[in-house]
């Protein structure tokens, strides 16, 4: 019954991480050789205040009342070996003023297109099976996302900044025999566009789970600390020019979200649902979401 858990665990807690909020698709959980999962999702978010530097401010950026985000993301994962896996995700982007005001840049009410290719690659270096049949695992990652539009990345209704990511990560979980598990991510992400001065970040989250044969679920906190960058709404950023620089801005956030899947044919075939909310942020969005995926795993 362990081993049947454990294959629930794998699916779930990678896709869980691509389709809530824009972080890293990794996961402590590792799949096996030739293993095939495969997870279109959609997921939606919304807004109507932000983080005007570390301030809560009313209302969105150029007062474009409620901003909606849809996203469909295409993902899959395949154990290449029994220690190491590859993900790769492809979203579909579609932002929205619900008022119908335009984007200062791009003078458009809604902007939709594909986004970015992410790729990444995880390693398990160590694992350590313990007596009271808990188990360690250490494991680290390292990946890329690639603009694959030709979307225009200034603007504040635009779907991404257009950057080339170089991601590295340290991956840490703790499993207990009673199938309660914690995992802790650590890492740096650096970024880089021919039109933009894209601030490097650092990456963190911290998960706590459960999981059986018929259900699982976990609480996850992500954040990302800037390394650099403006404030939205100082004379630095408007002498910049206010929304066409909004990709050099510094972008931190605390992130909270919550996840559930469950079987619904066999062991191949399942649904999940999550919701998530920005805790806090830096010129971040103080925004809400939730996403609903189809999970297909093929042995």
């Amino acid at each position: 019954m362990l081993k049947k858990s454990r294959k629930v665990v794998l699916v779930v807690t990678l896709l869980f991480s691509s389709i809530t909020f824009a972080q890293s698709p990794i996961s402590g959980f590792y799949a096996k050789k030739s293993e095939l999962t495969v997870a279109p999702s959609y997921s939606f978010k919304s807004y109507n205040n932000f983080y005007r530097g570390a301030k809560l401010s009313d209302g969105t950026p150029a007062n474009l009342g409620e901003i909606t985000s849809s996203i469909i993301n295409l993902y899959a994962e395949y154990g290449i070996s029994d220690w190491l896996s590859t993900v790769v995700s492809i979203p579909y982007i579609s932002v929205e003023s619900e008022a119908g005001n335009l984007d200062p840049v791009q003078q458009k009410s809604q902007i939709s297109g594909v986004q970015d290719l992410g790729l990444m690659f995880k390693a398990r270096g160590f694992e350590k099976k313990f007596k009271n049949s808990s188990k360690l695992t250490l494991g680290a990652a390292a990946g890329i996302s690639l603009p694959i539009s030709d979307y225009e990345a200034a603007g504040v209704l635009s779907i991404g900044n257009r950057a080339v990511a170089s991601d590295i990560l340290g991956v840490f979980n703790y499993t207990t025999p009673f199938k309660i598990f914690a995992e802790l991510q650590t890492g740096y992400s650096v970024r880089s566009s021919s039109d933009f001065e894209i601030p490097n970040a650092a990456l963190h989250s911290i998960k706590v789970g459960y999981f059986n044969d018929w259900i699982y679920a976990h609480a996850k906190l992500g954040i990302q600390d800037s390394m650099s960058g403006m404030d939205i709404g100082t004379p630095e950023f408007a002498a910049a020019g206010g929304a066409m620089v909004l990709p050099e801005t510094e972008v931190d956030y605390t992130l909270l979200s919550f996840d559930l899947y469950t079987p619904i044919y066999k062991n191949n075939l399942g649904l999940s649902a999550g919701y998530g909310r920005a805790l806090n942020g830096r010129n971040f969005n103080s925004e809400s979401s939730f996403s609903l995926a189809l999970v297909y795993k093929a042995i």
